[in-house]
């Protein structure tokens, strides 16, 4: 009997050592880069923010990156945690550090140079090849940087997260918004504060934005164009007057992986088409 126990165990070990470790990824942009590297028949479950590609909507949802349950996530039996820099809350965070399961925490990025070293980090934390990716997103970036350099005018380009009771939570410096901006040919009229931080109407007026960006969101976190025109102050800058107000996914927007060069791209045609 005991024989017959331990050879099942055995070969459920090495039925499990070839299907390759379960692996969790936390943020929109981590399992991304696992998709894109191949490992995502190793997935098990992802985080509310990872929504691309649209087949890993079928894995189990575990909750919200910085919000995250360290139950739901240690009851799925994970082999490896692959998270994103702000994975949190942090007591979450030590809890999943202390159960004994290989926990990765994968560094923010916020330019070209982090994207790239996001795709190696998840790349060896799975024990996959990274380069071919890693040369691929690289030379869609330098593309992206390229156009950026040829922009005679720049367009100041304000970044708005939210409208919260009428104040306009914006992109400073330091954010992935002020990041795929630059990226795109952009300047980022957010200047003088670091964050994602509201700005006083005053300092809206005196930002004055060419164009206003947004996130493409759905039911209550949704900012229309009469909101924005709502709001006294953004409603006097050149981006309002003009009707420049821009949305793009925000996976695609901020994420800065794998299509953070299609993301540059896309908003860099929408700034300025054609022109310069």
């Amino acid at each position: 009997m005991i024989r017959i126990l331990v050879l099942f165990l055995v070969l459920a070990a090495s039925a499990r050592a070839e299907d390759g470790p379960r692996v969790i990824t936390l943020g929109g942009s981590v399992t991304e880069i696992a998709v894109a590297l191949g490992a995502e028949d190793r997935l098990v479950a992802r985080d509310t923010t990872s929504t691309f590609p649209e087949s890993v909507l079928s894995l189990p949802d575990v909750g919200y990156i910085r919000a995250l349950s360290p139950e739901n996530i240690l009851a799925l039996d994970p082999a490896l945690i692959i998270a994103e820099g702000d994975a949190g809350p942090p007591a979450a965070v030590e809890v999943l550090r202390s159960a004994g399961i290989p926990f990765v925490l994968v560094p923010e990025a916020t330019d070209p140079a982090g994207v790239i070293a996001k795709i190696a980090a998840v790349a060896d934390a799975l024990d996959l090849p990274g380069d071919a990716l890693a040369a691929e997103v690289r030379a869609g970036l330098d593309a992206a940087a390229g156009r950026a350099a040829d922009v005679s005018q720049p367009k100041r380009v304000l970044f708005i997260l939210s409208l919260q009771g009428g104040r306009v939570m914006a992109g400073g410096e330091g954010t992935e918004a002020e990041g795929i901006i630059r990226l795109a040919g952009g300047v980022n009229a957010g200047a003088g504060f670091q964050g994602y931080k509201p700005m006083t109407d005053e300092a809206v007026l005196a930002a004055q934005p060419d164009a206003i960006l947004m996130m493409d969101r759905e039911g209550t976190l949704s900012i229309s164009d009469a909101d924005v025109l709502a709001q006294p102050a953004l409603s006097q800058t050149p981006a309002a007057i003009t009707g420049a107000i821009l949305r793009m996914d925000g996976a695609l927007l901020l994420g800065f992986g794998p299509r953070t060069p299609e993301a540059a791209r896309t908003l860099h045609d929408a700034l300025y088409g054609d022109g310069r």
